[in-house]
């Protein structure tokens, strides 16, 4: 699937709500000047169209000249953005904050220090209670300004308390800065390159943090230098796949909301992230019960209106929620059942086509593709995966390996013998080239190819030999990534008992249980 181009103005149209549409033309049409004409003109034809055409658009809008069309484009792209800021949450902290910073500034052009000074310790007492410490940053900045220049007399030893306050939040905002940057290299790490595949990767991971994260948790004072010294180790313990820990710091990263609820709506985005992080630590840890307990709570937190309110929080509570649950299919084996779900899951995607990442569609290709894989269909198991390779992108370069891995497995299970040397030799020189070849791998390889020349009786006893060594390394940590891609270990023993892969899966969950 090739990457989408989207015209950026387009992309603004269509995401609109009907009232905020309806909001535009009153804003607007305030005026009746020609340019507002043609705009309104511009954001219909737009707004009609299904996808950005130019030509389509120019064609079957005489009055909206080529070169114009630039200028028109800019004016209204605008002119939207400013009927939004108008409608926007009032309930929105940042927008208060800087509506206050902006009467403060115009009080002072005004004249009006004292009057200044006064909005100004209101956006002190906001910033401070809802842990805005830019805002309170800036606050400050402009107390110091006024101080300097006028003599207000506002208080005695003011210079002196300005400048601690000025120290304390500089001092909290650089040690917030240094550890979400921290975070942030970690987690783009993940991204190219997936889990560590080595002792000597996992050092090097260790040692990076371990020589950038100078702060204990202690010294963390402020709800940011926290939030982000828990991501430090969970993504951290994550490329390391050290679940049992990485569950440890999602859950502080989520008690850390419940904690100061009032962060949950500042920081919603955030929020969502780490409930995902945590669904995500019970699923490598097999919890079934507790991704659950937390995929339903997650559930009843998406329908609060702070969430279908927000485009944005939707389009990642839709993602997370599904990603979620069909990891949760994954874990007791009803595979079906999440199969019946995709065409939904595919009706949402289009929704929201311009608003996932490449990243996250990604993986909803394998993870579909996977549930395909589990019911036997190995065609349509196929069909996403192709799509996965097919797309030209340099992130997560582990999942492109195990997309073509699972692509041989399933070429192999409908027993297309005369592309499968072809493809052994492909698959193996690409994860190869990506430096991703596990031992786990190796021995799938060596199996597929060894099986070209094995009667039924003799691949029944190589089958029995690959499942004991296979294991024998599932208590290797660096070879966890290659189960958690694929349950290697049910599939040979379905293969053993002639049983899709579900009910092998299915089975394990429920004698898991009854124990």
């Amino acid at each position: 699937m090739p990457n989408k181009v989207s015209d950026t103005l387009f992309q603004l149209i269509k995401s609109l709500e009907k009232s905020e549409k309806r909001n535009f033309k009153l804003f607007v049409n305030r005026n009746s000047s020609s340019e507002n004409l043609k705009v309104v003109l511009l954001f219909d034809a737009l707004d009609k169209m299904a996808f950005y055409d130019e030509e389509v658009l120019l064609k079957k809008n005489p009055q909206i000249k080529k070169q114009q069309l630039s200028n028109l484009k800019a004016h209204l792209y605008k002119q939207i953005l400013s009927s939004l800021r108008i409608l926007s949450d009032q309930n929105n902290i940042d927008i208060q904050l800087h509506e206050q910073m902006d009467f403060a500034r115009i009080l002072f052009n005004k004249g009006l220090f004292l009057q200044t000074l006064k909005v100004l310790e209101k956006v002190k007492s906001v910033a401070s209670s809802n842990n805005q410490l830019t805002y309170l940053q800036q606050a400050l900045f402009f107390e110091k300004k006024i101080e300097a220049l006028y003599i207000t007399r506002s208080m005695h030893d003011r210079a002196d308390q300005l400048s601690i306050q000025a120290n304390h939040v500089n001092a909290v905002l650089n040690r917030a800065s240094m550890l979400s940057n921290l975070a942030l290299q970690l987690y783009s790490w993940y991204l190219k390159n997936g889990h560590c595949k080595n002792s000597q990767e996992e050092l090097e991971v260790k040692q990076f943090l371990k020589v950038q994260l100078t702060l204990s948790e202690n010294e963390c004072e402020n709800f940011y230098e926290r939030l982000y010294f828990y991501q430090c180790h969970c993504w951290e313990a994550y490329i390391r796949q050290d679940f049992l820990l990485y569950y440890r710091y999602t859950e502080k990263w989520v008690r850390l909301f419940k904690d100061e609820p009032i962060m949950m709506e500042i920081e919603t985005g955030i929020y969502i992230k780490g409930l995902h992080n945590l669904m995500g630590a019970h699923f490598y840890l097999s919890n079934a019960k507790k991704l659950r307990e937390v995929l339903n709570n997650f559930h009843q937190f998406s329908i609060k209106p702070i969430i279908q309110q927000n485009f944005n929080n939707q389009v990642l509570c839709f993602t997370y929620k599904t990603l979620s649950s069909i990891n949760l299919h994954f874990i007791e084996g009803t595979f079906t059942e999440g199969v019946n779900k995709v065409l939904e899951i595919e009706k949402n995607l289009k929704h929201f086509d311009q608003y996932i990442d490449k990243h996250r569609v990604l993986i909803f290709y394998y993870k579909i593709a996977c549930l395909y894989f589990g019911c036997a269909n190995y065609e349509k198991c196929i069909d996403y995966l192709n799509k996965i390779i097919n797309w030209k992108t340099d992130l997560r370069n582990d999942l492109q390996c195990y997309a073509r891995l699972l692509h041989l497995i399933s070429h192999y299970e409908l027993g297309n013998d005369e592309i499968l040397d072809h493809l052994i030799k492909s698959v193996y020189r690409f994860m190869s080239k990506m430096q991703s070849l596990s031992s786990v791998e190796e021995l799938i390889f060596k199996f597929i190819r060894k099986s070209f020349n094995l009667n039924r009786k003799n691949i029944k006893l190589e089958l029995e030999k690959l499942l004991e060594q296979l294991k024998a390394k599932q208590t290797d940590r660096f070879e966890a990534r290659s189960y958690n891609y694929l349950d290697f270990i049910s599939w040979l023993e379905s293969k053993i008992e002639k049983l899709p892969v579900q009910e092998i899966i299915k089975r394990k969950y429920t004698t898991k249980l009854a124990n």
